[in-house]
């Protein structure tokens, strides 16, 4: 609570500005609920979400349900299904209440009547009064309200939570009885006593539709949810390029591409010249703020004065681009979508991607699927998808793969006098040899930093290369040179190229001497 409120408390001047300039401009009503949940969510996060109720009030249902789909659901890792975090549910009601119950009530009511419910369903159970024995009403803290009684599962946020019902019930009867009844209804729920079905409770039932709804809002605006990415990664970096064709096409992808093309065709009716016009003052607006990020350059733009390292790639795309307006939008359009797998499904050192590295990433390795696409599969890839796909699997197969194999059998002919480091050596080889066998060397990363004792840099380019992404740590290069004094913990280069892939054999090779030295 403590630390969402310190960054309202910090809000500057210019960010309340920020917000009267929206406010302030013209069809501003209109304008809104045009915005997408990111943009708002944005200005949330700047502006404070306290300050933000008159904003929120414009917002469509959808909306709001998006800009808590970004809030209040976390991944313990990356890569992995994010969980609805009740906490951070609870700070939502309890900063919308600090500008007034009413305007919080406000608000509640434009939201998605079973979302309130499913996230209500953490912090409160909802009882008939007459159905609940007097101990049960007065054992922990209970509340009546409309009818109803309420009683906290859990202490924090609950002032808030009693706050909004009763202004809810106040301002918005219809909605406060729907909830209240949905409430109630999972608040009585018991499984059946015989054992015999496989039901879900209905309680756990209803965090599963609410995460399964959430994912199916955030597909339709062009998210892949961590469970597809994590499959299409996986079965990308199992392509067989020995194959004589090349697959037909991901299915995974594909059925994404298929969401995509409805929601696309459902959303081009509706939309005038003047409210567009508009929606593109208010980003005007934020992305002089510097709530929104600047334009990136040219996507495929290469560096002046040296080859341009993703050269295959920017080449394909200035072709399209010249030569078929429509085929350089999808292939953009594919980008997009890799770039999204990569952030939802993988890792990069133990870390999430940020968006820009994840575009990178993608942009790299469809460069290095183009340079080592099979000759028998020719011609040319006609989409981007399996282009990714061929790179994944080289980056796998050619680097992390590679690198862990090779590092077993290092580590097999390395003795060191200090009994403690070859203990760890020895438990790195084991681990590192089963999960190689498993296909995920990367699991091992942990172990790895027994390797710190013999060279630093060494570890950190092993730590590189031995990931789900692997890429060229600086430390590649600094275990190779005494010279090198510091290595930045974040200098590293995604691969694209066949003579980066070699450097890494060289490393390799090098890395016995490396590590007895």
């Amino acid at each position: 609570m403590n630390a969402f409120r310190n960054k309202g408390a910090a809000v500057s001047l210019d960010s309340r500005g920020l917000l009267e300039r929206v406010l302030s401009a013209p069809d501003v009503a209109l304008v809104v609920p045009r915005l997408s949940s990111e943009v708002l969510h944005r200005v949330v996060q700047r502006c404070g979400l306290e300050d933000c109720g008159e904003l929120l009030a414009l917002a469509t249902p959808e909306q709001l349900a998006g800009v808590l789909d970004l809030d209040v659901w976390r991944a313990d890792q990356p890569g992995l299904d994010e969980q609805f975090d009740a906490d951070r549910f609870g700070v939502w009601i309890e900063t919308l209440v600090e500008s007034g119950a009413g305007a919080a009530a406000d608000i509640m009511a434009r939201m998605d009547v079973d979302l309130v419910t499913a996230a209500l369903a953490h912090h409160a159970r909802v009882f008939d009064p007459a159905a609940v024995s007097p101990s049960m009403a007065t054992d922990g803290l209970s509340y009546e309200v409309g009818g109803y009684l309420i009683v906290a599962m859990r202490t924090d946020s609950w002032d808030a939570i009693v706050a909004v019902l009763t202004a809810l019930d106040a301002g918005h009867h219809d909605c406060f009885q729907r909830v209240m009844r949905a409430c109630r209804h999972l608040s009585n729920s018991r499984p059946e006593i015989d054992g015999l079905d496989n039901l879900l409770p209905d309680r756990e039932q209803a965090a599963f539709d609410l995460a399964f709804h959430r994912e199916n809002r955030r597909e339709q605006l062009g998210y892949v949810t961590p469970a597809q990415a994590r499959a299409f990664l996986r079965m990308s970096r199992e392509l067989h390029l020995q194959q004589d064709t090349p697959p037909s096409g991901n299915p995974v992808a594909r059925a994404y591409f298929r969401a995509i093309e409805r929601t696309d065709v459902a959303e081009t009716s509706g939309r005038s010249a003047p409210a567009v016009a508009a929606v593109g003052e208010v980003l005007a607006v934020l992305l002089e703020a510097g709530v929104l990020p600047q334009p990136p350059r040219a996507l495929l733009e290469g560096s002046r004065g040296e080859a341009p390292r993703n050269a295959r790639i920017e080449r394909h795309m200035q072709f399209l681009r010249e030569a078929d307006h429509l085929a350089y939008s999808n292939r953009t359009q594919e980008l997009a979508y890799l770039a999204n797998a990569i952030v939802a499904g993988c890792s990069l050192q133990a870390r999430p991607f940020t968006a820009q590295e994840a575009s990178d990433a993608a942009v790299a390795t469809c460069n290095l699927g183009l340079e080592n696409w099979p000759p028998h599969w020719l011609p040319a890839p006609s989409h981007l998808i399996t282009v990714f796909q061929v790179g994944w699997t080289v980056l796998h197969e050619q680097v992390c793969m590679y690198a862990a194999e090779q590092l077993v059998g290092i580590l097999a002919d390395i003795r060191c006098d200090d009994h403690e480091i070859q203990a760890g050596l020895d438990v790195l080889r084991r681990e590192m040899a089963a999960q190689w066998k498993a296909g995920a060397p990367w699991a091992a990363r942990d172990a790895l930093d027994v390797i710190t004792a013999l060279d630093m840099p060494a570890w950190a380019a092993l730590l590189g290369l031995i990931d789900e992404c692997p890429v060229i740590h600086a430390g590649l290069a600094a275990s190779r040179n005494p010279r090198t004094r510091t290595v930045s913990a974040s200098a590293f280069e995604f691969i694209s190229e066949n003579r980066q892939i070699a450097s890494v054999r060289e490393f390799m090779r090098t890395l016995p001497d490396t590590l007895r030295s």
